[in-house]
């Protein structure tokens, strides 16, 4: 199994665990099987098995969009403007360990927010959210590169809307929230977007592009993004839950999303 560790790991580790590297201008890699995880808790560094797949077939990448793409929980952070933040996160953090039932948490969690005025949905967007470090840096890679990119999300289309017209991306899929008189209903309107419906969003997106889903890749890291994960082509752990970190191709913990990059130009 070929064996990828990033440019900060530094070459005396090879020394520790008696290995052989190849030095690419991107990464390290050698040939050995090793326990990945205490590697990465030991050295603070991201070790990666590279996945038995061309990236240059890779078409189409889609990421999860709240605490993945983005650096907040959107549901949270409105719950924050009706102080209710620390009872929602605290659902919203069970969910993403698989510990809730995704759609009877999010039902909860929408309903806690009735009443609220829309404004808030601005200023959350404009006041607290943000792209993950090295976000926009993978999403021009991709632009170049020709690669199709999406955003889907558990969250609301609200912000997953804006967000993809915003920096580019080519496809966004969402929770659309329930709105009356200017204010929230406490409610999410039509299907829900849970596990499964991002992954038949995925395979909506492969037939649109006219790919297989081994040349999509996904990056998530709440248990809602499972199933997404689990028929891509490769699988990315972003800072995740420990049931993604266990079920991923690659879990990048300590750096930024642009550290994707390296597995297509190594």
């Amino acid at each position: 199994m070929q064996t990828v560790i990033q440019h900060s790991l530094d070459t005396n580790i090879a020394k520790q665990i008696s290995v052989d590297f190849q030095i690419y201008n991107a990464h390290i890699r050698h040939q050995v099987c090793v326990d990945l995880n205490a590697l990465r808790q030991q050295y603070q560094t991201d070790f990666n098995a590279v996945p038995k797949i061309d990236f240059a077939q890779v078409k189409l990448f889609i990421f999860d969009m709240d605490s993945t793409l983005i650096n907040i929980e959107c549901i949270d952070e409105i719950a924050d403007f009706a102080n209710l933040k620390p009872q929602i996160a605290a659902l919203t953090r069970r969910a993403m360990c698989g510990e809730l039932d995704f759609n009877i948490s999010l039902i909860e969690r929408t309903a806690l927010l009735k009443g609220l005025d829309i404004g808030i949905l601005e200023r959350v967007y404009t006041e607290r959210l943000a792209l993950n470090p090295g976000g926009r840096a993978l999403i021009e890679f991709f632009k170049n590169r020709g690669v199709k990119t999406a955003v889907v999300s558990g969250g609301f289309d609200f912000f997953s809307n804006r967000l993809a017209a915003e920096i580019g991306l080519n496809y966004a899929r969402a929770n659309k929230l329930g709105i009356k008189n200017s204010q929230l209903t406490g409610k999410v309107e039509g299907d829900i977007i849970n596990a499964h419906a991002k992954a038949k969003f995925v395979i909506e997106l492969c037939e649109i592009c006219k790919i297989s889903t081994g040349q999509a890749m996904v990056a998530g890291d709440g248990a809602n993004d499972l199933e997404m994960m689990s028929i891509a082509g490769v699988s990315v752990a972003y800072h995740a839950k420990p049931v993604v970190v266990k079920n991923a191709d690659i879990v990048i913990n300590f750096g930024g999303l642009d550290k994707i990059i390296d597995f297509f130009v190594g």
